[in-house]
């Protein structure tokens, strides 16, 4: 099998490389624009880069840093997820972010009127919500009987790649599509088919450019297998405990079984004193069943 020329943007080195850095900008501008739908009168034209730990208390918790915080010229905040694996509670830790994006932007001043809207991104690599939800949608507050969008603060957008169908760059339709593309397939893209995406999206022909991995240096190529290798480790150790459980499971229910065994044992020498007519003092002392249990046998005449 021949090396891939492509590294894959999902690795959370190359994300951050691609989408969290300076000299990148254009290339996240350009995401956000497209993925979010901004047109001329709402597009994004700079943005500046913030802190990505949201929980100074646990910042060395992998959990309490997003991958990419960033904020317009206006002060709109967008947080952008990279998500490889199902993580429980994952739609909670993005409204949680979220609120925290947006509870950040209150200075001393305390004066919230002027706190601007969050937008939270999660592209993920697992299913992250029910079937009938298409692979990309978006989430905000609407009021029940009406629907209406009156707390517009607050938007959620959810890229799930496993529900993208299209794998040939033929049948893409959109730039929208031509991302999802780009974080599905990267690796295993061709030069010709990347002609065919610089043409439609010459945008995201930088950002393979930045997959290639003729371009990376031996320190960062490093850190690229090392995440490959903190995720394996995961995997690993999730592994371990799965079979671990599985094993505490299988030996458990053979114990329960050897102990149902064991007093169905019982009950049938009950059931045998019974005939002979011994009495329940005796089987109560021979058998180890109670009186009670006893007198419930003989009940069904046994």
């Amino acid at each position: 099998m021949a090396l891939s020329k492509f590294l894959d943007p999902k690795n959370d080195v190359a994300f951050r490389r691609i989408f969290g850095s300076e000299k990148n900008k254009n290339i996240l501008i350009h995401f956000l624009n497209d993925i979010l739908g901004f047109s001329t009168s709402d597009q994004i034209m700079e943005i500046e880069f913030l802190s990505t730990i949201m929980d100074p208390e646990i910042a060395s918790d992998k959990q309490s840093i997003v991958d990419v915080l960033c904020k317009d010229s206006i002060g709109n905040r967008f947080v952008i997820e990279m998500q490889l694996a199902r993580d429980k509670g994952f739609e909670k830790r993005a409204q949680l972010y979220a609120a925290k994006a947006y509870s950040r932007q209150l200075d001393k001043s305390g004066n919230y009127i002027h706190l601007q809207k969050v937008f939270f991104i999660a592209i993920s690599n697992c299913n992250l919500l029910p079937e009938e939800v298409d692979y990309i949608s978006t989430h905000n507050i609407r009021d029940i009987k009406t629907n209406g969008h009156y707390l517009k603060d607050l938007q959620f957008v959810f890229i799930e790649l496993p529900k993208f169908t299209k794998n040939k760059v033929e049948q893409l339709e959109n730039t929208t599509e031509r991302w999802c593309f780009f974080f599905k397939y990267a690796e295993d893209t061709t030069e010709e088919d990347l002609k065919k995406i610089a043409a439609e999206a010459p945008i995201i022909k930088l950002a393979y450019d930045e997959l290639n991995r003729f371009n990376w240096s031996e320190k960062e190529f490093i850190a690229y297998e090392q995440e490959i290798k903190r995720i394996r480790d995961e995997q690993a150790v999730l592994a371990q405990k799965l079979d671990d459980a599985t094993q505490k499971g299988r030996q458990e229910g053979i114990q329960i079984g050897h102990e149902k065994g064991r007093k169905a044992e019982k009950i049938e020498v009950a059931k045998n004193l019974l005939k002979a007519g011994v009495s329940i003092d005796i089987i109560t002392q021979t058998t180890g069943l109670s009186v009670d249990y006893i007198e419930k046998i003989q009940e069904k005449k046994f």
